[in-house]
C-alpha cells in the first residue's frame, strides 16, 4: 500500500488515531444535506468517515500532488470532487454550492490564513470543524480580557459562535508536531451584517491589536488623527478589553470622525 510521506514545507502532520478522526467528523453537526469541503485530507483519515455520511456531499482540496494521487486511487467515488489546488487561492463558490461547511486537520503553517478566508466567505460558510494548534484554538475562542484574545478572536466571534471541543496530543500524529493540537467548532451566528462599516471594522480591529500595548487612542492614529467625538473611555482602553459590540461602537464613532 502506498503511503504518502508528510512534507514539512506543507505543514503536514498525518493523524493516525482512527477514534479521534471519527470524533472530529462526528463533531460536524447533522443537517438535512449540504456540501462539505475538507481542507488538506492527506491520506483520507477524515475522508473515510465523511464519505459514509448520508447528509454530506464531500469535496476535498489538496495541494500535495502525492496525496491527490493517493486519494484518487483510494476514493474513486469522489471522482471530480477531489480538487488539486491551494485552498487559499481557490474561488470556493466555483467548487461547492452557496451554502457549505468546512472541516479538516488544517495545515498548521496556514491555519490563521484559512480562518481569514472563512471570513471572506462568512455569508456562505455555516459551520467549521477544524483541528489546529492548541495555541491558535485558545486564541480564537478567548473572551475579552484574556491575554490570548486578539484579531482573530474578535473578527471570528463577530460572525460565529465558537466552541473548544477537545485537546489532541502530539503522539497521535506522523510525524508528531512539537505542540499540542485542539479541535474547535464554529457555528454561524444570527448576525447578517454588522451595524457599522465592515471594512473599517476590520481595519480598526487590526490597527489596535497590531499595537496592543498602546491605548486605543494611540493605535488608531494610523487610521485617523482626528478622534474628536470618540468616547474617551473607549480610547483610554487597550484592545483586549473590548468585546465585539464595543469594537462595533468604536468603528461607528471613528467613521463619523473620518466623515468630518
Amino acid at each position: 500500500m502506498t503511503v504518502v510521506k508528510a512534507k514539512k514545507h506543507l505543514g503536514q502532520h498525518f493523524l493516525k488515531d482512527q477514534n479521534i478522526a471519527s470524533k472530529i467528523v462526528e463533531s460536524l453537526q447533522e443537517k438535512s444535506s449540504r456540501d462539505v469541503l475538507e481542507i488538506g485530507p492527506g491520506m483520507g483519515v477524515l475522508t473515510q468517515f465523511l464519505v459514509k455520511r448520508e447528509d454530506c456531499e464531500t469535496y476535498v482540496v489538496e495541494l500535495d500532488k502525492e496525496s491527490v494521487k493517493y486519494l484518487e486511487d483510494h476514493y474513486p467515488e469522489l471522482d471530480e470532487r477531489i480538487i488539486s489546488g491551494d485552498f487559499l487561492k481557490l474561488d470556493l463558490l466555483s467548487i461547492v454550492n452557496s451554502k457549505f461547511d468546512i472541516i479538516g486537520n488544517f495545515p498548521y503553517n496556514i491555519s490563521s490564513q484559512i480562518f481569514f478566508k472563512v471570513l471572506d466567505y462568512r455569508n456562505h460558510v455555516d459551520e467549521v470543524v477544524g483541528m489546529i494548534q492548541k495555541e491558535v484554538a485558545d486564541r480564537i475562542v478567548a473572551p475579552p480580557g484574556s491575554k490570548t484574545y486578539g484579531i482573530l478572536s474578535v473578527l471570528l466571534q463577530a460572525w460565529y459562535d465558537m466552541e473548544y471541543l477537545f485537546t489532541v496530543h502530539e503522539n497521535v500524529f506522523i510525524p508528531p508536531p512539537k505542540v499540542k493540537s485542539a479541535v474547535i467548532r464554529m457555528k454561524r451566528n444570527q448576525t447578517d451584517t454588522l451595524d457599522c462599516d465592515e471594512k473599517l471594522f476590520f481595519r480598526v480591529v487590526k490597527a489596535t491589536f497590531n499595537q496592543r500595548r498602546k491605548t486605543i487612542r494611540n493605535s488608531l492614529k494610523s487610521i485617523t488623527k482626528e478622534l474628536e467625538g470618540v468616547d474617551p473611555q473607549l480610547l483610554s482602553q487597550r484592545p483586549e478589553q473590548l468585546g465585539v459590540s464595543e469594537f462595533i461602537e468604536l468603528t461607528k464613532q471613528v467613521e463619523n470622525c473620518i466623515k468630518k
